[in-house]
């Protein structure tokens, strides 16, 4: 039996109707992107790298192995995904360390962008094994460039916490950051979060681009508010959604800080500094301990203030 490094470098693929050789890859491990809709967006580089694979590292070999077969390729599969990584990473680091062509997909996109392929690229590259990247789509850029948003700055958080309270408490940790916000949406909260988003960052622009590539692609632009508004009267949208909001105005930060000491002062006028603090945080997202700092101080400038006449 031949070993992985030995491996017959014959392999090919199919486009356009014709069968093309695959050029052989240096043993390691290749980071490979794939179509994030359109099969047609992958690269030839991308076919001929899993072609020449001894074998494809996949999230869901369901979705690879249609992209496979619709370029005619038949390198074997492994399944490697947060449920069995912990097992399957050892015996694909020992692969790679006896030779092995190990190429790396995720079910979409560019993988390492929310999915567990991190730790298996972090472990070789410590174990001193060759790690490539064959680049190509991502949700993330193709989302920006077409929301018409800022694009010299971006920050991607992924996935914000499922609760509202703990995403506006995430969504207030970002609300300063100096560039355009970049997250996936669940269909069924993309509602709710809009909300939240609103709640915390004010009515800055945002847009939602949904089944990016795809026959029912679209891209809905707009401030965070009015967009809340219509999807609260709506059914929840299909497909993947990619949800961007605008970088904070010059000067927003001393707003929003004024804002939030004009809010606490109101609900000092009827609550505890305890319970001002609980009630503020809840309605701004703001962390609570940070909230409740902050009606300390006003509470006591309050206290050293002159009696109104």
């Amino acid at each position: 039996m031949a070993s992985d490094v030995d491996s017959p470098s014959a392999a090919s693929y199919t486009a356009f109707g014709l069968r093309a050789e695959a050029e052989k890859i240096e043993p390691g491990l290749h980071v490979v992107a794939t179509p994030i809709g359109n099969l047609k967006d992958i690269s030839f580089r991308a076919l001929s790298t899993l072609a020449a694979a001894d074998a494809v590292i996949a999230e869901d070999t369901r979705v690879t192995k249609t992209l496979l077969a619709h370029y005619g390729i038949s390198t074997p599969l492994v399944a490697y995904h947060e449920h069995n990584a912990r097992v399957i990473r050892p015996h694909l680091l020992a692969r790679l360390e006896s030779g092995a062509r190990l190429a790396l997909v995720s079910d979409a996109g560019t993988p390492l962008v929310s999915d567990p392929g991190f730790k298996l690229v972090q472990e070789a590259l410590e174990k001193g094994l060759h790690v490539t990247a064959v680049p190509g789509p991502s949700a993330v850029l193709t989302a920006l460039v077409v929301a018409g948003l800022p694009t010299d700055r971006f920050f991607f958080e992924g996935f914000l916490p499922h609760k509202s309270g703990p995403r506006r408490a995430r969504l207030a940790e970002l609300a300063h950051v100096p560039g355009t916000l970049v997250f996936f949406e669940s269909p069924r909260r993309l509602a709710e979060t809009l909300e939240d988003c609103a709640a915390a960052l004010g009515p800055r622009n945002a847009a939602i681009a949904r089944e990016l590539t795809k026959m029912y692609e679209s891209v809905r632009r707009g401030p965070l508010d009015e967009l809340a508004a219509a999807l609260a009267r709506e059914e929840p949208p299909r497909g993947e959604i990619v949800l961007l909001v605008a970088p904070p105005e010059a000067g927003a930060a001393e707003l929003a800080e004024a804002d939030l000491d004009a809010k606490i002062n109101e609900a000092l006028g009827a609550y505890s500094v305890k319970d001002a603090a609980s009630v503020v945080s809840a309605a701004t997202g703001r962390p609570r301990r940070q909230v409740y700092a902050r009606a300390l101080q006003l509470a006591a400038e309050r206290e050293k203030a002159p009696p109104r006449p």
